[in-house]
């Protein structure tokens, strides 16, 4: 009983330390105050979460391992699974990705990115080697009943706020949902304009996430379709290059060479018409003299050949 009941003050703990963080960050960013979190009051569940799961699973390796590298390890990969999922459950759950890595170098879909798994293998060394202990000492000077007590209101006070948010976004949910509009700007200035005329509760969630961005299926179509738009002009793009690619060559190519290629068709052809069986004689004796001369002209080429590499010769020779 004793261990939930700490596991549970960790989870709140921890919830407040990272609403804390997000407001400082997002003060850094905006210069003014922002509750951030999907909750109305002081609290950011995911970061509870993580730091519960890094706690019973480091925990549950104790005294075997207990390494810093382990616990860095563990945290980078729990966190990143934690913030993955939870992205993708709201995404499915409410047509909105609340946050968005697909501009962060090394991301996976842009729910997760390198830089964050590092900090959260970093936060988790610092809380199991450093917060957990303080906080562990901290609970044993306070009775367990009390803590039980604490316990008890801040899991009620969470339902509540819990069921609040629910009701937000349901109607955030709805305002995705039956919009017209078919790109995440017009949706996102839709649901503040929808949130912004109700009570603050409403208001604050819409001041929360100004980056949300909406992916409803008239969205998602749409993207499909400048994907596929920007596949055919690369690939006529492409097309085009090869053509003009082969128009510079033939221009730049020397008379010989084009000569040589024309010589060389013709003799294609010749074999493709010419049937020893069928032709007449005057056809026969034309088609000897055309291989005579076929002959004499590679002979040529031959000898061009060997005193071109025998005048090299003589140059390196002399130098």
């Amino acid at each position: 009983m004793e261990v939930a009941v700490n596991l549970i003050l960790l989870f709140f703990a921890y919830s407040l330390m990272g609403w804390c963080i997000e407001v400082t960050l997002k003060f850094i960013q905006y210069h003014r105050f922002i509750n951030r979190g999907f909750f109305t009051g002081p609290i950011c569940p995911i970061y509870g979460t993580g730091a519960v799961l890094i706690t019973i699973v480091v925990g549950g390796l104790r005294p075997a391992e207990y390494a810093y590298g382990t616990t860095f390890v563990i945290s980078f990969l729990l966190c990143g699974a934690v913030e993955y999922l939870t992205s993708y459950y709201m995404e499915k759950r409410f047509h909105a990705r609340w946050w968005d890595y697909s501009q962060k170098p090394m991301n996976l879909h842009g729910r997760v990115w390198i830089g964050n798994l590092i900090l959260f293998g970093l936060a988790g060394v610092a809380i199991i080697h450093l917060i957990n202990p303080f906080l562990y000492r901290l609970f044993d000077r306070i009775p367990l009943q009390i803590r039980e007590i604490a316990a008890c209101i801040f899991l009620g006070l969470f339902a509540v706020d819990y069921a609040g948010t629910h009701f937000i976004l349901k109607l955030v949910k709805s305002g995705v949902e039956h919009s017209q509009a078919d790109d995440t700007e017009a949706i996102r200035q839709e649901i503040r304009l929808l949130l912004t005329d109700r009570n603050i509760f409403y208001r604050r969630f819409a001041n929360a996430y100004p980056e949300v961005v909406f992916r409803t299926e008239r969205i998602n179509q749409r993207i499909a379709e400048m994907r596929e738009e920007t596949e055919r002009i690369r690939k006529e793009a492409e097309h085009r290059l090869a053509e003009r690619h082969e128009q510079l060559r033939g221009a730049i190519q020397p008379a010989s060479g084009i000569k040589n290629d024309i010589i060389e068709h013709q003799n294609q052809l010749i074999d493709l018409l010419y049937d020893e069986k069928k032709a007449t004689k005057e056809m026969k004796e034309l088609k000897h003299r055309i291989d005579r001369d076929r002959e004499r002209l590679e002979a040529h080429s031959l000898a061009q050949g060997i005193m071109k590499k025998m005048n090299q010769s003589d140059k390196k020779g002399e130098a």
